[in-house]
């Protein structure tokens, strides 16, 4: 089931905007945790090829926080999944609905993108049926803990910062020394390849930029005691973990190690930290002018958890807190064009489909793509996609249902009125990869028909109202 299907449906929640009504009340906060393992032999996705679970190295979890001015509620949830599809985020948004009575507007949820879980996507993005066993089980957790987050509200304060952690941010696409061949599975050639070898004297230089900002929420009750911390980085996952086990990666990590920090362990209700993935959809933490060094598994992990959390930490004794903070949200629907093969590329993926398996391959992933090209000709013409804008005080959040280019969350940043400002990607569904107009030029993986779903200048359209909604939303210093 979807919801707010208009082309442009905008949901504003009754916050005044600049200059009219009332102080707002004292703040009231609650978070939770709802446990999300899939069963042993369930399928990790992430790869190139599914493979079954043998081992739960850590839980898997939906963290939740519900902020409460007293005139509006707003929900956050993170999942630790690779991409949830929409349908099964409007299930969980309508089942809290029905018990809550909290808008299906009012709430945003997200995917850390871990590549060490099952799926929570459709078999094929083109023929859609009924939800699996593990959808209904993960939406009605999510459920459950927007409601338990809700029980637990209180009086709360809040406050954000900043920090920088520039260590574990490296683009991943790279231009190479010219006359140097990047052939793609179409049959072409790409400007750009992503995770070239490490070490090698055909690099010439990244395709892009990174962004070592983390931004982060804090909340606390009046005395001090800590209640939840939302923190935004634009790290993709790190995925040093053994073969066949689950993991919630380096998302995970921090919020542990944030309690820790906090000595928010064994509280009633708990503390809940939670980091959501930014706009890293061209960002890992390889640094490819390097060789790989020799680690045990989950060393990166802990070492990445480790350092965000730390700066954070550092970063939270400056922090001005405040009792009261306006809350607004706008959510619109935005209509994007589907990309479709043209009649070559149908042409030569049919012939590709048909040949021996064992036939000599002008690419490793030509198969793939082949398969790929097919399935998005069934898909339909257009794509409606949700947009969120939240304004928490003078700290702003959008919402983007798409792997999105770091350049896109530089430049939503840059342009927003509030800051600071952070953008929570695969929110709200995960439609692959969002790349840029002048990334789509260059070519490389994320651009590839399949793994890029929509129109070329979807990310200018999407970045573009953003702006406009973040300006709707009203500002004043605070």
């Amino acid at each position: 089931m979807r919801f707010n299907r208009a082309v442009c449906v905008v949901a504003l929640l009754a916050t005044p905007m600049v200059g009219a009504g009332p102080t707002p009340s004292p703040l009231r906060a609650g978070a939770s945790t709802s446990n999300i393992t899939p069963s042993l032999g369930a399928e990790i996705v992430g790869g190139w090829k599914p493979l079954p679970s043998t081992r739960v190295h850590d839980e898997l979890h939906a963290r939740s926080l519900v902020l409460d001015d007293g005139r509006t509620r707003l929900a956050f949830v993170v999942v630790d999944n690779v991409s949830v599809d929409r349908e099964v985020f409007d299930e969980a948004k309508r089942q809290i609905h029905a018990a809550t009575g909290l808008p299906i507007g009012h709430m945003l949820m997200s995917s850390t993108h871990t590549h060490s879980a099952t799926s929570a996507r459709p078999a094929s993005a083109a023929k859609r049926g009924p939800m699996n066993d593990y959808q209904e089980f993960l939406a009605r957790r999510i459920a459950d803990g927007v409601q338990r987050a809700i029980v637990n509200l209180a009086p709360a304060r809040v406050a954000w910062g900043t920090t920088d952690v520039p260590q574990h941010v490296f683009n991943r696409r790279w231009f190479l020394k010219p006359g140097t061949p990047i052939p793609n599975p179409f049959g072409g050639q790409d400007k750009v390849l992503m995770n070239p070898p490490r070490g090698g004297d055909l690099l010439l230089k990244p395709a892009g930029p990174t962004d070592p900002q983390v931004v982060f929420l804090s909340v606390q009750r009046p005395d001090g005691r800590p209640v939840a911390l939302l923190a935004n980085y634009s790290l993709h996952y790190v995925g040093d973990v053994r073969e066949g086990e689950i993991s919630a990666d380096y998302f995970a990590a921090f919020a542990d190690r944030i309690q820790q920090l906090f000595g928010g362990d064994r509280q009633d209700p708990p503390f809940v930290g939670i980091m959501a993935n930014g706009t890293s959809g061209n960002i890992n933490n390889v640094d490819f002018t390097k060789k790989l060094p020799s680690t045990a598994p989950y060393t990166k992990i802990n070492l990445v958890a480790d350092d965000v959390a730390q700066a954070v930490f550092a970063a939270h004794k400056d922090l001005r807190w405040r009792d009261s903070a306006e809350l607004a949200m706008i959510q619109r629907e935005l209509t994007l064009k589907v990309r479709k093969p043209t009649p070559a590329l149908m042409a030569r993926a049919r012939a590709i489909l048909a040949r021996p398996a064992d036939a000599p391959a002008s690419h490793v992933r030509e198969v793939a793509y082949a398969r790929r090209t097919l399935d998005m000709a069934q898909m339909p013409d257009e794509l409606p996609v949700i947009l969120q804008a939240i304004r928490i005080g003078d700290l702003a959040v959008t919402a983007i249902p798409f792997e999105v280019f770091v350049e896109i969350g530089l430049e939503i940043k840059r342009r927003s009125p509030f800051k600071p400002t952070f953008t929570i990607s695969l929110a709200n569904g995960g439609n692959a990869y969002l790349p840029t107009p002048e990334h789509h030029a260059l070519g490389g993986y994320e651009t590839w028909l399949g793994t890029n779903k929509v129109e070329v200048q979807a990310s200018r359209k999407i970045t573009e109202q953003l702006i406009e909604m973040l300006r709707a939303l009203g500002h004043r210093g605070s």
